[in-house]
């Protein structure tokens, strides 16, 4: 396997926003606050430019996860060109979401909570962290945003 040569970290920035903006799911890491034990599940997302959209049974131990602790990791890509995030979610009811944003994550992810039997709710994740890198050569530097702030523009 060749390895690529380290991409700048205007370059990484621009191949994180679109992945964000191209991708359909990602990995979303929860803990139970209770026992501390780790949920992992794939789930679809909608980028808005500043942060992710993600839908689940409101059943689900993602939800009650998301909605007691309202903390988060997702992840994009594959193990030799990641995207971490780190990030607080909110939970939000299918009714408190614009029509003009339920419609956009229904066309982007194929499936429309809105129009589903189960309860569902909606989580906007706004990212605190988030990294990107490819190989090793990538790790210095591959905080792209920190404290929710872009470190490259």
């Amino acid at each position: 396997m060749t390895q690529l040569p380290a991409r700048t970290p205007a370059q990484r920035k621009k191949d994180t926003l679109h992945r964000l903006e191209h991708d359909v799911d990602a990995w979303v890491a929860t803990a139970d606050l209770t026992t501390g034990a780790p949920y992992l599940v794939p789930l679809s997302f909608l980028w808005n430019g500043s942060s992710l959209l993600l839908s689940t049974t409101a059943s689900t131990p993602t939800a009650r996860n998301l909605s007691l602790s309202g903390s988060v990791r997702l992840s994009l890509g594959e193990t030799r060109d990641v995207i971490l995030i780190d990030g607080t979610a909110q939970a939000l009811r299918p009714a408190e979401l614009s029509q003009e944003e339920g419609d956009a994550f229904a066309a982007k992810t194929g499936f429309d909570p809105r129009e589903e039997s189960a309860a569902y709710l909606y989580f906007r994740v706004s990212p605190r962290r988030l990294q990107a890198w490819r190989e090793v050569d990538e790790m210095a530097g591959r905080d792209l945003i920190v404290d929710g702030r872009w470190t490259v523009d």
